[in-house]
């Protein structure tokens, strides 16, 4: 079977056994995710300890849910979230940018690493990745509030009326525009994904390497968005699994406590998280062959 005729789903299989048997990769790719994501974390958690503080869970109304009744429950959720969100956007205004800025500095230096590490001739670029990891997390950004507002539209017209709340339609929207999203992601995230691999592989600019990634014909294209569905299906999964084994111990939390719980889901968010950037090399790794077998021939 030729390289082109190589169906993406196909190459993954080996692409994940490359990855495997060079865990430098893997390791590199954890550290600088790892890098921004603990000191994030931090500062979030002191940030949730003041808003705690100031205003208790008590005086919100969440140390009375009634998980048996999930009605009143959301309107107790969504009281509480009436009083916790100005104190939070307050925190947003300024850490959403700082996080913002920090993501892409450190994601471009990683990136550009990783790289190079699979592909030691090309450069070291980080102010071109910069630009280009900007305009990824704006994309991302920008689905992420429609989403945001589809499902406001939602909630609006299905449960904030007045009448009686309709949760099945609302539910069934949730789902439509969450799966609609996610495959929107997939579709239209590839540009941006692929700009980097150019910038650093072709030696051109930011700008130029977003146009080239709406140029580069479609059986390129369509093994690009078959390995974003791919690597999408596979974060899922994941997810899936983590909350399966997140949940086995609970049957037994009365004879083996809190503590052997709260180990479980520390030990399953490390293998998550690490399995997670695992697969981002994978991803990397199969648009480098991708990108050898459809452009690397165009540039001799």
């Amino acid at each position: 079977m030729s390289a082109e005729s190589l169906r993406g789903t196909q190459s993954v299989v080996g692409q994940m056994g490359w990855v495997f048997t060079r865990p430098s990769l893997t390791v590199l790719e954890v550290a600088w995710r790892w890098i921004f994501g603990a000191p994030l974390l931090a500062v979030c958690w002191v940030q949730a300890r003041h808003i705690l503080a100031a205003l208790p869970t008590s005086s919100a109304g969440l140390d009375s849910l009634d998980l048996a009744n999930p009605w009143l429950s959301s309107l107790k959720l969504a009281a509480a979230w009436d009083m916790y969100r100005p104190h939070m956007v307050g925190v947003l205004q300024w850490l959403a940018p700082v996080a913002a800025v920090a993501w892409v500095v450190l994601s471009a230096l990683g990136r550009n690493l990783v790289i190079m590490r699979m592909e030691p001739r090309t450069r070291f670029r980080p102010l071109a990745l910069m630009v280009l990891q900007a305009v990824w997390l704006a994309v991302l950004g920008l689905t992420g509030w429609a989403w945001f507002r589809c499902v406001g539209w939602a909630a609006a017209t299905h449960i904030g009326t007045g009448a009686e709340p309709d949760l099945v339609g609302y539910s069934i929207w949730i789902i439509f525009f969450s799966l609609g999203f996610f495959t929107l992601w997939a579709l239209v995230s590839w540009a941006v994904a692929i700009a980097p691999m150019l910038v650093l592989l072709e030696g051109c600019g930011p700008g130029a390497a977003i146009t080239r990634s709406l140029r580069l014909g479609k059986p390129f294209t369509s093994k690009l968005v078959e390995i974003n569905l791919v690597m999408g299906i596979v974060k899922l999964a994941l997810l899936v699994v983590a909350m399966v084994f997140s949940s086995v111990l609970i049957p037994f939390s009365d004879e083996i406590g809190a503590g052997a719980l709260h180990l479980e889901w520390v030990v399953v968010s490390l293998f998550y998280f690490i399995a997670s950037d695992y697969f981002h090399v994978v991803r990397l790794k199969s648009l480098l062959e991708f990108w050898r077998v459809f452009r690397a021939p165009l540039r001799h």
